[in-house]
């Protein structure tokens, strides 16, 4: 009787079948977190059964059940695929928006748990987007960490529009931005 055959996956079947993005499963196999395979001409491949058993042991679409939802604004696509790498990587549920209107849409579609906003964007900015999230959802409805290149003010002005964090881009450090993130989540779950 023949063994079964191992199946290979490429690096967008394993993100699939993993529920996070391809960058996401690139960072987990360059941090050792999944076993991968190098093709000669360096494409990533895994090993079906060792996706599942990393689902097995990490839980469906590699993060806990009940994962917090963590929506990112920003107009910068690199910079919200940083930071949603790092929260995934955290086991958080991450979503996008590249305008403020698309934030507003995602937002009455599901509300997150979080929203990380970007000041400065074209169209409605982020002051903008966080006045009509309050109109909206209410003031305390939502935890937002507010990101602006310019600095000068931001902190005060973010605490006087109901924001809970400012963070200059200048000085953004990906992982104290998940560490802030997951206090902002552990306040909201334990009031």
């Amino acid at each position: 009787m023949d063994a079964p055959k191992e199946r290979w996956l490429t690096l967008g079947q394993a993100a699939k079948l993993l529920g996070v993005a391809q960058s996401t499963v690139r960072a987990w196999s360059d941090a050792g977190r999944l076993p991968v395979f190098y093709t000669p001409g360096g494409h990533r491949r895994f090993k079906e059964a060792d996706l599942e058993t990393f689902l097995s042991r990490n839980g469906a679409g590699s993060r806990p059940r009940n994962a917090a939802t963590v929506l990112i604004v920003d107009d910068d696509p690199r910079l919200r695929e940083l930071i949603r790498v790092n929260l995934e990587y955290d086991g958080m549920t991450v979503r996008e928006a590249g305008t403020a209107e698309e934030g507003l849409r995602a937002l009455d579609d599901d509300p997150p748990d979080l929203v990380l906003l970007d000041v400065m964007m074209p169209g409605l900015d982020g002051w903008t987007m966080l006045q009509r999230m309050r109109e909206r959802h209410g003031v305390d409805a939502l935890p937002v960490i507010m990101f602006s290149g310019k600095t000068d003010g931001g902190a005060e002005r973010a605490e006087a529009s109901g924001a809970q964090a400012f963070v200059g881009k200048s000085a953004l450090d990906p992982l104290s931005l998940v560490e802030q993130a997951k206090a902002l989540l552990r306040v909201r779950v334990t009031s």
